[in-house]
């Protein structure tokens, strides 16, 4: 069996990567009541002129910063825009992108919904009662093992064909209600 490695999340993810867009421009925006809790993909066909907030590409994570949105399971995976499209959202995201050859993007997205990862970020929160917010400094430096980036695809393989399974499965039942 292969050794883990341990990183901080830092030195594994790129959080809140910087990314260009003109104020008054014109992108998608994906907001947090489009995200479905504890479901991977999340799709957006609303437009409108930039005007602050998060900033996200094909093949980031955006994970909601704020209670009770991250208890509540709002985690998704990005993977419906155009190719070079930078989408947009609250500012109450983290963006979690990928490092090259170091880390796998749909890794990241089950290490997000992970309870290690999401109990440290619950676990962090400061702020009024109701306005809490995760401390992004404690996660990014929180130190985990780690496995390989090829051990990383085959994790993060394995569960989307589990999650694409479930997903089939839940439309079926919806199509027999």
């Amino acid at each position: 069996m292969e050794e883990w490695r341990k990183y901080k999340l830092k030195d594994f993810i790129e959080f809140n990567p910087k990314e260009k867009v003109p104020q008054g421009e014109l992108c998608r925006k994906i907001s947090m009541d489009q995200i479905t809790p504890f479901t991977r993909f999340v799709e957006s066909n609303i437009y409108e002129a930039y005007k602050g907030g998060a900033k996200f590409r094909n093949y980031d994570t955006i994970m909601a910063r704020i209670t009770p949105c991250l208890e509540n399971g709002k985690t998704a995976y990005i993977s419906s825009l155009h190719p070079e499209e930078v989408a947009v959202g609250s500012t109450e995201y983290i963006v979690l992108r990928k490092r090259e050859n170091i880390s796998d993007s749909k890794f990241i997205f089950y290490l997000a919904i992970s309870p290690i990862v999401r109990d440290i970020a619950i676990k962090s929160m400061v702020g009024s009662s109701g306005r809490q917010r995760v401390q992004q400094d404690v996660l990014e430096n929180y130190e985990i093992p780690i496995p390989s980036l090829p051990t990383q695809k085959n994790i993060a393989h394995i569960l989307s064909v589990l999650d694409d399974k479930i997903e089939l499965n839940k439309r079926i039942n919806d199509n027999l209600n």
